[in-house]
Parts: C-alpha cells; sequence; structure tokens
C-alpha cells in the first residue's frame, strides 16, 4: 500500500464555518496526534497546498503562521516547511449546535464566536428542532472535538435527547438555554430560568400593566418554548390578580379593549399587529403588546415595542468563557424588561 504523504492528509471542508486556514491546521494537528505526521516531515510548498485544495495562497500562507505560531511547523531556506515540533497542546476545536437560526440565535454566535477569536475552531450546524436530526448529527465525528456547545429545544420527539447528550464526555459538554431532564454528571451549562424570568418581568412591568385587566399569552401548540414559561406566566397573573389566557393559535386571538398581548414567535407578531390596526384601539393605552425576545427592529416598530428578553450577547459570552476556563459551572443568563410604548 502507497504510504501517504502529508499533503494527501490536509484537506478543507468548504461548507464548515470554520475558516480554511485554521481547518489547514487543525488538519495537521489532528494527523500529528494520530502519528500519521511526525517530527521532521517536509510539509508541501504553500503553492503546491494551495494548487492541491483549490484556495488561495494567501489562506494556505496564514494556515502555515499560525501552525509556527503554536512552534509546530519551521522553516529554512531551501528545505521549505517541516514539522519541527510534536508536542503541542491541541487548540480548541468546537461542535456548535443550535436548533434553528433567529436574531437572538445570531447574536449568541457572533459573541461566542468573537469570544473565541483564533483561540478556538468551530464547527456550525443547525438541526431545525428535529430531534431525529440532533441525534444523527451528534452520532458521528465525537473524538474529533474539544467541546459540544448545544441549545437543546425540540418541536417533538425530544424526550430522549438526554440519552444522546449523555454520550458526550462531560467535561467537553455545555448545555445553552435549557437542560433536557435525564442529563446527568457534571457539565457546563449556561441557562435561562424561563419560569422565574417572565413572573419577575412582569412583575417589574406593573406599574404598566396595571391599566389593563387581562394578560394573554400566545403560546403555540407546536411551539418549542418550555412550558415552564407557562408557568411563570400563570403565577404571576394569579399572584397579581389579573385575568388572563393561554391562546394557542394567533389567528383565534380576538382584540380587546384592556387586554394586553403577549407573543413569542416572530411570525405571530406580525398577524398580531395586523389585526390591532384594523381596530381603532391605541397601542399602549388601550391595548398591550409585549414581545418576548429582544430584536433590533422592535425597538423602532410601533414607535418601540416592549420586551422581555435573555442576555443573548452575554450568554454567547459566557459559553465561551465556559469553553476557554474549562469550567464545569452551571450559570444564569440576565433576563431584562425594556419597556417601550406598546404597553
Amino acid at each position: 500500500m502507497k504510504e501517504l504523504k502529508v499533503i494527501d492528509l490536509i484537506s478543507v471542508d468548504p461548507y464548515s464555518s470554520t475558516s480554511k486556514y485554521l481547518q489547514i491546521a487543525n488538519a495537521v494537528l489532528k494527523e500529528i496526534e494520530k502519528g500519521n505526521i511526525k517530527a521532521g516531515d517536509n510539509m508541501p510548498s504553500i503553492n503546491e497546498l494551495s494548487i492541491e485544495l483549490d484556495i488561495a495562497r494567501d489562506t494556505v500562507e496564514r494556515g502555515y503562521k499560525y501552525l509556527r505560531k503554536l512552534g509546530v511547523i519551521d522553516a529554512v531556506p531551501r528545505r521549505g516547511y517541516f514539522i519541527e515540533n510534536t508536542d503541542f497542546r491541541r487548540p480548541l476545536h468546537v461542535f456548535l449546535l443550535f436548533n434553528k437560526l433567529s436574531t437572538p440565535k445570531k447574536t449568541i454566535y457572533d459573541a461566542f464566536v468573537n469570544t473565541l477569536g483564533e483561540q478556538a475552531s468551530i464547527d456550525f450546524y443547525v438541526y431545525n428542532n428535529d430531534f431525529h436530526l440532533f441525534k444523527r448529527m451528534l452520532g458521528n465525528n465525537k473524538e474529533h472535538y474539544t467541546h459540544f456547545v448545544i441549545i437543546p429545544h425540540f418541536v417533538e420527539g425530544g424526550d430522549n435527547a438526554h440519552d444522546i447528550i449523555n454520550t458526550i464526555a462531560k467535561d467537553k459538554l455545555v448545555l445553552l438555554d435549557r437542560t433536557p431532564p435525564g442529563v446527568t454528571g457534571d457539565y457546563a451549562s449556561v441557562l435561562i430560568d424561563f419560569e422565574n424570568d417572565i413572573y419577575q418581568a412582569l412583575n417589574d412591568a406593573i406599574e404598566q400593566l396595571i391599566k389593563y385587566h387581562t394578560i394573554n399569552i400566545i403560546f403555540p401548540h407546536n411551539s418549542y418554548y418550555p412550558r415552564e414559561i407557562l408557568k411563570g406566566f400563570t403565577l404571576f397573573c394569579q399572584d397579581a390578580t389579573f385575568q388572563y389566557k393561554i391562546i394557542n393559535d394567533v389567528n383565534d386571538v380576538e382584540i380587546r379593549k384592556g387586554e394586553v398581548y403577549i407573543n413569542l414567535i416572530e411570525d405571530d407578531l406580525v398577524t398580531l399587529i395586523e389585526k390591532i390596526n384594523t381596530t381603532n384601539y391605541i397601542i399602549g393605552e388601550e391595548v398591550g403588546i409585549i414581545s418576548y425576545n429582544e430584536t433590533p427592529i422592535k425597538k423602532v416598530v410601533l414607535r418601540g415595542i416592549t420586551t422581555i428578553s435573555s442576555d443573548f450577547g452575554e450568554m454567547g459570552i459566557m459559553a465561551a468563557n465556559a469553553v476557554l476556563s474549562q469550567s464545569i459551572r452551571k450559570q444564569k443568563v440576565p433576563f431584562r424588561l425594556t419597556l417601550r410604548p406598546s404597553l
């Protein structure tokens, strides 16, 4: 069997969110760990690897500079690049798995990536709240990653999510947003306290809420949002003696004077505003709107929509710091009320 050259062991994935120069470096480091690349081995020239991988010469050069910074490779005149040192601490390689793409998730991602910087490479995947896709994605290639950072939310079928998550070494695991029942061991987490957060946020808005008699929450049947939100909502309304209603379909909403409407889903917010616009009620005086999760557009729509929201930027920073510090702490994400004219 023909012995593979170093150039044959290096590859890049054009669909990966990890920069190609980091993929080159990680490929070399992985093959060193496997024993396929040894001290003294010659590296392909920058031109050779650029042609082989069909990528820019500058990208290869950046990858080589990164490896030199780690002390793994060096260069000498007429010999080119070669493996100088195989005793190194491998950089962090993170498997980042989100349940969906959205503005809050982008905020988490940006903060996470910016905090890690060049200290880690990240492979980013989305499973669209589909448990079977979640299971398949986590079923392969676990040995390639130093950390798994996961947001576990499912529309259906997630009752056995803990079985999948428990196959991951706990010192590699960081859970975001929530913990599925049944996950065991000591691991890092950055969690939202869904029940207490909505209770406290509504309590903070009590001065604005007292001009209304009823609070409605639009909570679709097929929502992946935890039902702890409904527990906190119901408990607040009972403690503060508000009438309340849980509505499972925004199309069933009837706009009535003196009522507040809390929406969770972005599309429901559009439908809700359209329904209110068919009435003569004044938003913020005769009817109120509270929207779950802060996004930039809510600052300007209707002169500003009141939101109750986790600090998603801080969540990303906290998750990145858990990776960098190898922490197994369980932390709570800050949650806040932002009052605007819609209430």
